[in-house]
């Protein structure tokens, strides 16, 4: 109505023409379709095919079609006659098809994005078990593909699916009434995909009451305000509908303004319209009171019964009028031209003349928009995002919440005000429509064997492993400098650990070495003060000065374990070690055997006495101790020890080291050290029994037990710990073994040297050999 009076007051368009229109009522039935097309054709007397009574009334074109199922009943029978059917229903690409459907036009804009903008909406609020209810044909079932395949890629999942049959007649057929099954889903959000027809099949569906712990999303064709009377909109509250972003049309408003049965006096569908929105009982024209009054405005009307503002169908059809028009003008105009046309004609132009002016016009509408006949030139739609909320049963408004704009840059194409949407039952709280709980940080989803990759338990993440986000399918492993908290939802940096200078423990280790050291160096100065007494020279000198040196090389070897591992440190560590230690040995192996030799060899001018010289104990040592630095040298050439940190044994610790580099080298170097111990060790024991005042074999025996000892209880004790508790083993190994050789061969014969000097004499030593020799007689 308000776009053919528009045209017919435009100055331009269509100038001395009058245009008008017949109403004809579709009944969402594929008879009654037929039966309305029939009667079109045929006037409004008797059903004739094949003839009209009409008079001087010829239309030439249809606006029609609210849902595809429609257009074809109509274009089946309409296309006899090549008749303009303009098609104001959602965008079908089947009926684009010329070849079939060559005299079907369509207004409404390509909807092939609004799937992508439905599963923007589920993944915006992580929805990921949602129920889909579509329309039972070609339509919704290609719809249906696209928006599963793109719930697939975001991982949502769809809990249940229902197709709601074109017609009244199909759904009659149905055994079971499909809304109780979609009210009964597990989810509690269900998108809709359908047309004013899905809605009104309601009204058949025996379920009267619709319990409003749902939450809807429909589209704009699914018209939530067309529900049957006894829905109350309590059931739809919080519902979201994804609507065609258009421009207002100016004038609208106010030509609402001024309907009224007073002015369209003729016009039957609006006074039945009027007795039914304004609840009037009686016949319009007795009624008294201001309810029914012939004054009253449609804006004082509720949603349900009236819409002021232009919905996205009304837009539609206003442009599909105004098309028409257009394409009459261009007729009319091209005919002016020629000349054809004799001044007061009649001109009424066959139906099949208009194709040819349809099918490439365009046109700007009042709003400003640009209109295109041609399909393949329409625009892709673009979205307002409206929230349908009831106040009370008389009030309700549809709120714009968001907008999704398919061509927009990534980023700007979806937003939406989470805070301005009504949730109908749950309020201002999202819903949740999850098919299991949410696995919080530090857990990871668990899919359940033959269920939907959405249906899931939750598993805590694997040691060393974090998830720090809802619902993550994988943990993650933190980086090496990191490690998990004791929920797993987050890595926390890692704390360098090694034995430092300044801590307790590495403070107590030096003092002992250093002290040791010093009363190494003590007892050397004492042999060194009383080189000429008996007791110092009886124990060849040489080797006790090689020894003693050796200790304090030892005990101060051990500083090379303290503080951060280096290249030099590493490098000098175990080589140092295996050296000064092999002299120490090598010497205490030349002390014994240089005894059992001089107890041995007693002839006088014996050609073994020559065996017993200070060069052949000096030979000792270098030999041994060479083979140790030739070793070393190997070890260093081939794979030399590095500065290495240890990420994996302690949780929550760097373990800086040093890496061995060749391990069979590092053992070698241990091992041929033991050999010598174990040497010595056995013969000092064969030679314990010697007279003591001429040997140190006990002596020797006992520290070689001590030093063993130690020995064989660090390789068990190094090999069981990690970090800077190995460096303190090894640190403890040499510190106890060096201070058993000092205590042991070193610690007795000091005491005797300070404390007993009169035993330290060559008398003393004399008489005490007689009286042994007496005794052995």
């Amino acid at each position: 109505m308000f776009a053919v009076e528009e045209i017919n007051g435009h100055p331009n368009l269509l100038p001395n023409l009058t245009l008008g229109f017949h109403l004809y009522n579709a009944y969402h039935s594929d008879a009654r379709t037929l039966e309305s097309s029939l009667r079109w054709l045929s006037g409004q007397g008797q059903l004739i095919p094949n003839y009209s009574c009409r008079g001087e009334e010829k239309p030439v074109a249809i606006i029609g079609g609210a849902t595809s199922a429609l257009s074809v009943q109509m274009g089946t029978l309409l296309e006899l006659y090549k008749y303009p059917q303009v098609i104001y229903g959602p965008f079908d690409p089947i009926l684009s098809d010329k070849s079939q459907f060559p005299s079907l036009y369509q207004m409404a804009p390509r909807d092939s994005s609004l799937h992508k903008g439905m599963v923007r909406l589920m993944t915006h609020f992580q929805w990921t078990w949602v129920a889909l209810v579509t329309v039972d044909d070609l339509r919704g079932e290609k719809f249906l593909q696209e928006l599963t395949l793109e719930m697939a890629n975001y991982g949502v999942c769809v809990s249940f699916t229902e197709k709601i049959p074109v017609s009244e007649r199909r759904h009659a057929e149905s055994q079971v009434p499909f809304m109780p099954r979609i009210m009964a889903s597990t989810s509690r959000v269900i998108f809709i995909h359908g047309d004013t027809d899905s809605l009104m099949i309601l009204r058949y569906s025996q379920f009267p009451f619709l319990p409003n712990w749902k939450v809807w999303v429909t589209t704009f064709y699914w018209d939530i305000t067309m529900r049957p009377q006894y829905i109350d909109g309590y059931n739809f509250n919080g519902t979201l509908t994804f609507s065609h972003l258009t421009s207002d049309i100016p004038g609208f408003k106010p030509f609402l303004g001024t309907v009224s049965p007073a002015k369209y006096s003729e016009d039957l569908v609006l006074r039945e319209f009027w007795h039914s929105a304004f609840r009037c009982t009686d016949e319009l024209e007795k009624l008294k009171h201001e309810g029914c009054s012939t004054n009253a405005s449609l804006d004082t009307l509720p949603l349900r019964y009236f819409d002021m503002t232009m919905s996205d169908l009304s837009y539609i059809i206003y442009n599909g009028v105004y098309a028409v028009a257009w394409a009459l003008h261009e007729m009319l105009m091209r005919k002016l031209e020629k000349g054809s046309m004799v001044e007061g004609e009649s001109w009424v132009p066959h139906p099949w003349q208009l194709h040819s002016f349809l099918r490439n016009l365009q046109f700007n509408n009042s709003a400003g928009d640009q209109v295109f006949m041609d399909e393949k030139r329409n625009p892709e739609a673009q979205y307002n995002i409206l929230n349908y909320v009831t106040f009370n049963i008389d009030a309700e408004a549809l709120v714009k919440v968001g907008q999704f704009s398919p061509k927009a840059e990534p980023g700007k194409d979806f937003t939406i005000n989470k805070e301005a949407i009504v949730w109908g039952w749950s309020g201002s709280k999202i819903p949740c429509a999850m098919c299991s709980e949410n696995c919080g940080p530090g857990f990871r989803q668990t899919p359940l064997e033959g269920e939907p990759m959405c249906c899931f338990n939750c598993s805590l993440c694997p040691e060393g492993e974090i998830s720090n986000q809802m619902n993550m399918k994988h943990c993650v492993t933190c980086p090496e400098d990191e490690y998990p908290n004791k929920e797993r939802s987050q890595c926390l940096a890692k704390v360098v650990i090694f034995l430092n200078v300044s801590e307790p423990l590495g403070v107590t280790l030096i003092c002992v070495a250093f002290s040791f050291s010093l009363l190494t160096a003590l007892v050397l100065w004492v042999f060194v003060k009383f080189r000429d007494t008996p007791i110092v020279k009886a124990n060849n000198r040489a080797l006790s000065y090689t020894l003693l040196i050796s200790l304090i090389f030892c005990f101060l070897c051990s500083l090379l374990f303290v503080g951060r591992p280096s290249s030099v440190s590493c490098l000098l560590r175990q080589t140092t070690f295996g050296i000064v230690f092999t002299v120490a040995v090598a010497s205490i192996l030349a002390k014994t055997i240089m005894v059992v030799l001089a107890f041995r060899l007693t002839i006088p001018g014996s050609r073994g006495r020559m065996w017993v010289q200070s060069r052949v104990s000096n030979s000792v040592v270098i030999i041994c101790s060479g083979i140790q630095v030739t070793l070393c040298g190997v070890w260093l050439g081939i794979a030399p020890p590095f500065p290495d940190t240890d990420t994996h044994s302690e949780p929550g610790h760097i373990i800086i080291g040093c890496n061995e580099g060749s391990v069979i080298a590092f053992y070698s170097v241990l091992g041929y050290m033991g050999f010598l111990a174990l040497c010595s060790f056995t013969v000092a024991f064969l030679a314990r029994n010697l007279p003591d005042t001429f040997n140190e074999a006990k002596l020797i025996t006992f520290s070689m037990l001590v030093f063993c000892s130690v020995w064989v209880s660090f390789l068990p004790t190094y090999q069981s710990t990690k970090g800077k508790a190995m460096v303190v083993v090894e640190i403890f190994s040499i510190l106890a073994s060096s201070a058993g050789l000092l205590g042991c061969i070193f610690i007795p014969k000091c005491w005797v040297i300070l404390l007993r000097p009169d035993s330290n004499t060559q008398e003393r030593i004399r008489n005490k050999v007689d009286s042994r020799g007496k005794d052995n007689i």
